[in-house]
């Protein structure tokens, strides 16, 4: 049973930073995508930044301020969230799936999701 537990969500004012976790187990971890997406109240969940290795996909949003990384040793993979804006509050989640993209219908398992409050 593919699992994955996000973590490292909070409150930070605008222009600070945080670092949002996210682990993996019960699969091969090489063997899928993992990626981060966002939903704020109102709004569609849309996709952040995913990891394929060596390549990157990042939404226009957050491109130069977000950075996904994977340490493969503990099958977690990171999100560095810089200069943060009023409007990447919402719940944070990370999903894995077998396509390396930013729809979120191509992808199979999700976390629970971790709250990120960005006041301005």
């Amino acid at each position: 049973q593919v699992q994955l537990v996000e973590s490292g969500g909070g409150s930070v004012q605008a222009g600070g930073s945080l670092r949002l976790s996210c682990e993996a187990s019960g699969y091969t971890y090489s063997t899928y995508y993992i990626a981060w997406f966002r939903q704020a109240p109102g709004k569609e969940r849309e996709g952040v930044a995913s990891s394929g290795g060596v390549s990157t996909l990042y939404a226009a949003s957050v491109k130069g301020r977000f950075t996904i990384s994977r340490d493969n040793v503990k099958n977690t993979v990171y999100l560095q969230m810089n200069s943060l804006k009023p409007e990447d509050t919402a719940m944070y989640y990370c999903a894995a799936g077998r396509v390396f993209t930013l729809d979120t219908a191509a992808f199979d398992y999700w976390g629970q999701g971790t709250q990120v409050t960005v006041s301005s």
